[in-house]
């Protein structure tokens, strides 16, 4: 998930060190200027556009906050007043800002410290080397060293080896013949071959530019067919005019199918891409690869395979290709396993190149758009997978993480991340550690884009403790310049959207903040060089561009590099944003100041690599262990409270123990920063073993609100160093609500731009939902609000309700959000930062809360198969609520366990960790079968919906048909797909370094959650006795709860006759129950709204029905012992000859000889004649097709004349008697009879087809002859009078079936075809594909490209074959 948005702040007047000193309220930075006020931010998954990355919102938005960084302190008065004003110079330095964060003045005291001698690593979506301002760095170097595809959805499977034939070509994997180029050198000769379709390597953006593009191409050839496929028509017509003529009607028909063919082609147009065929060969000292890229251009000449220069591994060489000019898209490829594999690597967003020109663009003609950092290097780890739209996989990071640690990376910088059930937990965060301790990597990453509520700090960013986590921040020439705002507001602020701490486990989430937003370059595929976006994904590479200058500046100076000294020397260096200390869990420490946190680390240079590690416990508790103290709710802040405090020293897994651990001891003085509240010792003796310590917090005297206060220790021989370790505590005291119903308003807040208004509220037991309203007044333009609540429950993710809503004039607004009774909520209300900002009118707003709470007693049901009803207690425990139950099943969801599972190795070295060991994958395979199409989505609840906070490494699913086609991809969140029926695999990858982990789960359940249609929901009543399902009576509609009294009534589980048809016992039906109702009206009200709160609801499918009529008698057999005997022997000969195989010349002479046998044994028994029959068209054939095709009519001829068709005719039209079991019997047998004739026939049919093609093909006049026959079809066959085995075969079938049945229409095509008659037989074949009793052929799809070609229509032909490859593609996609 990227992140997103920014706010400003003004510069420290002096950079010049001062001793520290305690604070009062608020621990203010030995080196930065006083506190300034500060506002908010937010970019939720949600709210804006839902993206998975955690940085970007694609926008132009302003901000407020302090004075602006980039204005001299004279300006401040000036700025205040709103007259900011903007120079050519400072309109293009806004647009990529330093001037924030110091960067300015550091490099115009440091030029030479510009990044140089950094490498950094851009965890992202993909960086295209195209782009503007990465090539090289500031000194000449390549700007980007690598570039890697972690997440395998560029893979290219090139296994397959071929050898060129004579003439220098070969056979690619899409089929092609291609040729090589004479000139690569190949010592081996070996070719290995692959092919991809190109769109999967695209965004989506790119592709639908692309698809726009080509289909106006595609129309007009379309539209040229079309003008032609008329004009023949009018023709004709106007030649026959209206014809009796049942050979004219039949050409005329087929003019009007062309016709209709083509005009369907333009409304059923999807266009699914080019496809490229990818050759690898090893030139005798690297690995090289060329594209061909043919089907991407409209003229063959471009494209060639030959013409391809050829690339190898992106860091050998730093070369990239392009597909086409259409694209406009870079790519460069990687080659894995010996050869066997090839990474195409694209990017899948703008967002990883628009971050790496943040952090390091270089601009040598345009100086003021460069980087932060643009002597530094770049390495490129696409952790976002293009086949889930830029969502990123665990596969991705802890391939990201090897990478890093291979390529000796200082840095590492991350605008993605999510919300998270355990902070500081998983598997990622767990390696991350050990990339940070071990290998003293710098790891910074985006908060997130969540705010402006509290606890809302996204993984990994805002909640682990070896990552430095950045808020963004705005400032008034960001706002003016970037953002083009009418008036820039007079200080700098926090985003509005910009995530807030604390974490869960009470540490203060935001480390520190940066600029967040930024005119950057982004690929050349977007057609442009470069593109405004912001979020804390923007934030974040400010950050790591700054620290990029500190770490060239510290190898310079040969000051020793550490993640623990850089992050101390960021956050005690920082320019506050605020002037509460509440504000720090908006923006961390503050604003980064790289020249301050230089001349921090020059000063340190001597002291020992340390992390002051801190862990909390209450007081008589174990469990859990926290990172800060978060007292939330009315009950913890009623009473004193003790923790015990543990500070762990952390040095490097280097470390020396007798010269840097054994004598390590510091004194340490604690201050706290509010003493009446937070009460600590005033001295501490620290060694490398550690030292706990307690801390009493007595919230008693504090007023309802937030407060944020923090316990700082201190070296007391170098107070100069400011805070070693934070102790970071939360207090929120709710207020609690009054009346019945329980109500909570406040009114006539006035709002400014970037105000936020939080209240904390003390939810009633028994509340359920809310009913709020917000009425606005006193303001002319239109004002955004951001509206936001949440609540923490134990081992859950934070209980979030959002809305932006914009009020265009004073109105009122109503909003209806479920709510948790017993458990604080913050209410946050935000003025947008840039909303009104051009207006000096406040927003005035009245807002009200009322909650409502129907109780139950027990919230999640489960009704079990039987017929008994479920009995429910509610009560309301608030006000009267009125009582409307309601439940509906809508989803069914069948368990299945794996059929097969497959433990393997990763062969490659970039899934090797750091440590050594190499991860193991195990693949589940489970089959599926639908009876219909549906909607369905596969669950694994172990481990979906968790990335980050999750032990196991990574999954990943496909789901595929039977014929290799891939429906959908998806991960940690899977995603409801809608598909045909048939039958599907679907493949579950599951990597972990353990295999005693994956051993158990090699039986792990998935479920097929299925959507059901409408039509088929099932809905549940209810009733007052329990009785009720079976007599009927007693029904529950609704009633009216008197407050605290209990009311009961039953819930009736479905009748059997509404249950899902194939649903298989041990199924669960899933659904909701509602049991309220909204009472607070809206003019936007639905005249249905939907229940104010919800609950799930399930039932368990039991077994079906005994069948009744299983093991009745099947009538008296009048047959003789002897006659039973003779036909028990028959048919099991005949199943001895079905069973025989014929791929060998020995089983083919075995089932030759018993066939023939038996034929002379049963000369004229049709069943027997019917598998002779079935077995030679299921063995191919075994010699020329010709003869094979003669010996299938002989054998169709033979099973024709052993069945009576007179009598068989007479039988079949005669009525019998349902009641007449030997009559229904006898007709049953007829009608199996029937069905071997009409295959006899067809297969007959069919055989007479192919010798009759293979003779016209063998005479090229012949062929001729045929090809220059008329068009309109009107003078084919004429000569009736000649004997046509083909059509009177074709007429004997008509009798007994519908030759357009899907069974027989294929003769039907042949029949057509045969005629000429190309459009009706286009017309039949294409009905016939779209039935979907069966899987899709191939067959018949390579047969309707033939019939496109023999008509002339090439550029539907070349559509086609891309299909080909969508629907029956060689083997599956590697993971």
């Amino acid at each position: 998930m990227q992140c997103g948005p920014l706010r400003y702040i003004k510069p420290p007047a002096s950079t010049a060190l001062v001793s520290w000193q305690p604070p009062s309220l608020l621990f203010s930075s030995p080196f930065l200027s006083s506190p300034r006020p500060l506002l908010g931010g937010r970019s939720r998954r949600k709210r804006l556009s839902r993206l998975k990355k955690r940085g970007v919102i694609i926008r132009a938005m302003p901000s407020s906050s302090p004075s602006s960084p980039l204005s001299p302190p004279s300006e401040a008065k000036n700025n205040a007043l709103g007259s900011f004003k903007l120079s050519e110079s400072t309109f293009l330095a806004s647009l990529m800002p330093k001037k924030e964060i110091g960067a300015d003045r550091f490099l115009e005291s440091h030029p030479e410290y510009d990044g140089r001698g950094v490498l950094i690593a851009i965890f992202d979506s993909g960086v295209d080397p195209a782009a503007a301002g990465l090539q090289v760095t500031s000194d000449g170097k390549p700007k980007i060293i690598d570039i890697l595809d972690c997440t395998g959805s560029g893979d290219v499977d090139t296994s397959k080896v071929v050898k060129a034939d004579i003439d220098g070509c070969i056979v690619g994997a899409s089929g092609r013949k291609l040729a090589l180029n004479p000139s690569w050198k190949n010592p081996s000769q070996e070719w290995h071959v692959g092919c991809k379709l190109v769109y999967e390597l695209f965004t989506d953006t790119l592709t639908s530019r692309l698809k726009t593009e080509r289909k106006k191409k595609w129309d007009e050839k379309n539209q040229e067919a079309i003008s032609e496929a008329l004009k023949n028509l009018n023709e004709f017509d106007k030649k026959y005019g209206k014809t009796e003529d049942f050979k004219l009607k039949r050409a005329h028909a087929d003019l009007q199918d062309r016709l209709d063919f083509l005009r369907k082609q333009t409304e059923n147009y999807d266009d699914r891409g080019p496809i490229i065929d990818i050759v690898v060969w090893h030139d005798g000292e690297v690995w090289r690869v060329a594209v061909d890229t043919q089907s991407f251009e409209d003229c063959s000449e471009h494209g060639k395979l030959a013409d391809f220069v050829p690339l190898t591994n992106y860091r050998i060489e730093r070369k990239f290709g392009i597909f086409s000019k259409l694209d406009a898209c870079s790519f460069v490829t990687n080659v894995y396993n010996e050869g066997n594999l090839v990474s195409i690597v694209t990017d899948c967003s703008p967002h990883g190149t628009h971050v790496s020109g943040i952090a390091a663009a270089f601009h040598p003609e345009e100086p003021l758009l460069n980087g932060v950092a643009p002597g530094a290097q770049l390495i490129s780890c696409k952790i976002g997978d293009t086949r889930l739209g830029s969502m990123e996989t665990g596969t991705g990071l802890i391939r990201a993480l090897i990478a890093a640690v291979e390529h000796k990376c200082d840095l590492i910088n991350m605008s993605y991340g999510e919300p998270t059930l355990l902070p500081d937990y998983g598997c990622f965060v767990d390696l991350v550690n050990e990339v940070v301790d071990k290998y003293r990597l710098i790891f910074i990453s985006s908060a997130g884009n969540n705010g402006p509520a509290l606890n809302t700090v996204g993984a990994p960013g805002g909640t682990t403790s070896s990552i430095i986590g950045v808020g963004a921040y705005v400032s008034p020439a960001m706002a003016a310049g970037a953002h083009c705002v009418v008036e820039a507001p007079s200080e700098g602020m926090e985003y509005t959207w910009s995530s807030r701490g604390p974490t869960v486990d009470g540490d203060l989430g935001v480390c520190i903040s940066a600029p967040g937003g930024a005119v950057a370059p982004v690929p050349t595929w977007t057609l442009q060089r470069r593109m405004l976006m912001n979020g804390t994904s923007m934030a974040s590479p400010s950050a790591c561009g700054g620290v990029a200058l500190l770490i060239s500046a510290m190898k310079a100076e040969g000051i020793p590099v550490s993640p623990y000294t850089v992050r101390k020397a960021l956050e005690n260096t920082t320019t506050p944003i605020g002037d509460t200390p509440e504000d720090k869990l908006t923006t961390g420490q503050g604003l980064l100041q790289v020249d301050r946190a230089l001349e921090y680390v020059q000063k340190l240079r001597n002291f020992p690599s340390v992390c002051y590690r801190i862990t909390i416990n209450q007081a008589g508790k174990s469990t859990p262990t926290l990172r800060g103290i978060y007292l939330r709710g009315a009950n913890a802040c009623q009473q004193t409270s003790e923790w015990t405090v543990q500070v762990d020293p952390k040095f490097h897994d280097d470390a020396n123990n007798l010269e840097q651990l054994v004598p390590f001891e510091e004194c340490i003085q604690l201050h706290s920063s509010e003493k009446v509240v937070v009460q600590a010792p005033e001295y501490l003796l620290l060694t490398h073993n550690g030292r706990s310590f307690n801390i009493v917090v007595d919230p008693t005297s504090l007023g309802n609100g937030l407060h944020y206060h923090e316990v700082c220790g201190i070296d007391c021989k170098a107070p100069w160093r400011g805070p070693l370790f934070r102790v970071p505590i939360t207090i929120i005291k709710p207020f609690a609500s009054a009346g019945q119903p329980p109500v909570v308003s406040f009114s006539n807040v006035a709002f400014q731009p970037g105000h936020i208004e939080r209240r904390f509220i003390d939810v009633p037991l028994g509340a359920t939902w809310v009913e709020a309203t917000m009425r606005t007044r006193g303001f002319d333009t239109a004002r955004k609000f951001f509206i936001d609540t949440v609540q923490i429950c134990p081992l859950k993710r934070p209980i979030n309700w959002e809305a932006v809503v914009t009020f265009s004039s004073p109105s009122l607004k109503s909003f209806t959000f479920p709510v948790q009774g017993g458990l604080s909520m913050e209410l946050a209300v935000a003025q947008f930062w840039s909303s009104g900002i051009g207006s000096h009118e406040s927003t005035i707003v009245d807002f009200e809360i009322v909650f409502h709470g129907i109780n139950i007693n027990q919230e999640v049901l489960v009704l079990d198969g039987s017929e008994a009803p479920m009995r429910i207690v509610v009560k309301s425990l608030l006000a009267s609520e009125k009582l409307v139950p309601a439940a509906t099943l809508n989803k069914l969801k069948i368990p299945y366990r794996p059929v097969e599972s497959n433990l393997i190795s990763l062969p490659t070295n970039r899934d090797k960790l750091p440590s050594g060991k190499q991860i193991i994958a195990l693949t589940l395979t489970y089959k599926v079968k639908l009876e219909e199409g549906a909607e369905i989505k596969p669950r694994i609840p172990l481990l979906n919906n968790r990335i980050y906070d999750n032990k196991i490494e990574s999954q990943f699913y496909t789901i595929s048909d039977s014929n290799k086609r891939v429906y959908a991809f998806g991960d940690a969140y899977p995603k409801y797909v809608k598909i045909p029926k048939g039958e599907y695999t679907v493949q579950m990858y599951i990597r972990h370094e353990n295999v005693q982990f994956l051993e158990k789960m090699k039986q792990l359940v998935l479920f097929i959650e299925k959507k059901l249609e409408k039509k088929d929901y099932i809905r549940l009543s209810f009733f007052s006795q329990p009785d009720g399902p079976i007599i009927g009576n007693g029904t529950f509609k609704n009633s009216v709860l008197v407050p605290g009294e209990p009311e009961a009534f039953y819930l009736g589980p479905p009748s059997r006759e509404k249950l899902t048809k194939n649903s298989p016992a041990g199924a669960v039906l899933l659904g909701s129950i509602s049991y309220g109702t909204v009472t607070v009206s809206s003019k936007n009200d639905d005249r249905n709204p939907k229940p104010p709160v919800s609950y799930r609801i399930s039932y368990l499918i039991p077994p079906s029905k005994v069948d009744e009529d299983k093991g009745k008698g099947t009538g008296t057999c009048t047959k003789s012992v002897s006659e039973r005997l003779e036909e028990e022997v028959r048919d099991a000969k005949i199943k001895v000859l079905s069973s025989l195989k014929r791929d060998t010349e020995e089983e083919r002479l075995a089932w030759n000889e018993l066939s023939a046998s038996l034929k002379t044994d049963y000369p004229k028994y049709t069943p027997l004649l019917a598998k002779i029959l079935e077995g030679l068209l299921s063995s191919g054939a075994d010699q020329d097709k010709v003869s094979h095709d003669k010996e299938i009519i002989d054998a169709a001829d033979e099973v024709i004349d052993s069945i009576d068709r007179e009598e068989l005719a007479k039988c079949l039209s005669i009525k019998s008697d349902p009641e007449d079991e030997e009559a229904e019997k006898i007709k049953k047998k007829m009608e199996v009879t029937r069905d071997q004739l009409a295959e006899a026939l067809y297969q007959k049919g069919l055989a007479l087809a192919d010798i009759e093609s293979f003779e016209a093909d063998r005479s090229v006049e012949k062929s001729e002859t045929a090809t220059n026959k008329s068009l309109d079809g009107a003078e084919i066959l004429t000569k009736g009078d000649q004997s046509d085995p083909f059509e009177d075969n074709f007429k004997e079938l008509n009798k007994w079936v519908d030759v357009k049945s899907t069974k027989y229409c294929m003769l039907l095509v042949v029949r057509e075809r045969r005629c000429r008659r190309l459009g009706t037989a286009l017309k039949v074949l294409t009905d016939m594909i779209q039935d979907e009793s069966e899987p899709p052929k191939k067959k018949l799809y390579d047969l309707r490209i033939q019939l496109l070609e023999e008509i002339g229509w090439t550029h539907v032909a070349s559509y086609e074959r891309q299909w080909i490859y969508v629907r029956f593609p060689s083997s599956l996609p590697l993971f």
